[in-house]
């Protein structure tokens, strides 16, 4: 399945899948800045959802919001959203929020409205590593993405190919195929979902130095072969990556590279 998004959306979505690594968070709404600016505590920050009153979440699905400096995206199970924010108060103020166009259940799209409006004019509480959202009855709480879900290390860790980034095109993998990589110190093992091989790989901060990978010469299916080309095109060269929980984002510049995982045991 491929999916499509403007070029705005898939920056969104790099900012929800790529956390900022910045620490601290503030006792209270109010003490970032007066009125109408954005909140220090919350920049830099994820939130996941943990609990929501008033409302019932899709089944598997998760609200996540991301703040990033003075804009916010927000994910509920479908579509991405963002735009600008600050806080009157304790109030949150979002405006002009631009969405992906995604077409999902339309439970899924329901969520994604409702989520919308709670962010326009929500009261705000800030309690450390705790967020709540909370308007007309509804109230969601969050916790910052680093507690609810560390960061698994690069090396050692099996990830798996998710997401292939192409500038302003995101497309998934073919349907049962499995593209992985394997780092250890100074090398990285690679399954393409048709050949294995390997090859050397410095990391250093946040970018990784790829030397020639070497793989099998197998021949496999069209759709396939176009998922090694994606891998090996993004194992080339300097890179840079990051890790957000289980999911480790490796760019090669102009919004293109891979999204992996790794699968939760």
């Amino acid at each position: 399945m491929r999916h499509h998004h403007t070029g705005f959306g898939l920056a969104l979505l790099a900012a929800l899948v790529i956390a900022s690594c910045s620490g601290g968070a503030a006792a209270s709404p109010t003490a970032p800045g007066p009125s109408g600016s954005p909140g220090a505590g919350l920049e830099g920050r994820t939130f996941l959802s943990t609990a929501v009153d008033g409302r019932v979440l899709v089944a598997g699905s998760r609200i996540t919001l991301t703040f990033r400096d003075g804009h916010i995206g927000a994910s509920a199970g479908c579509n991405s959203m963002g735009g600008a924010y600050h806080l009157d108060g304790d109030r949150l103020v979002t405006t002009q929020l631009i969405t992906t166009d995604m077409a999902c259940d339309q439970a899924l799209m329901n969520q994604d409205q409702w989520v919308a409006d709670l962010l326009n004019g929500a009261t705000l509480t800030l309690d450390d590593d705790h967020l709540t959202l909370a308007k007309n009855g509804v109230r969601v709480t969050l916790l910052d993405r680093r507690t609810a879900e560390p960061d698994q290390p690069l090396a050692g860790t099996r990830w798996v190919v998710d997401t292939i980034l192409g500038g302003d095109v995101a497309s998934s993998v073919p349907a049962g195929v499995r593209a992985t990589l394997i780092f250890d110190q100074g090398s990285v093992a690679v399954e393409t979902g048709c050949n294995s091989g390997g090859g050397p790989a410095t990391v250093s901060g946040g970018s990784i130095a790829f030397g020639p990978i070497v793989l099998t010469k197998r021949g496999c299916a069209s759709d396939v072969m176009s998922l090694e080309q994606a891998v090996t095109a993004t194992l080339t060269g300097t890179v840079a990556y990051e890790i957000q929980g289980n999911f480790l984002t490796i760019t090669t510049g102009g919004g293109r590279g891979l999204r992996l995982v790794a699968p939760t045991r």
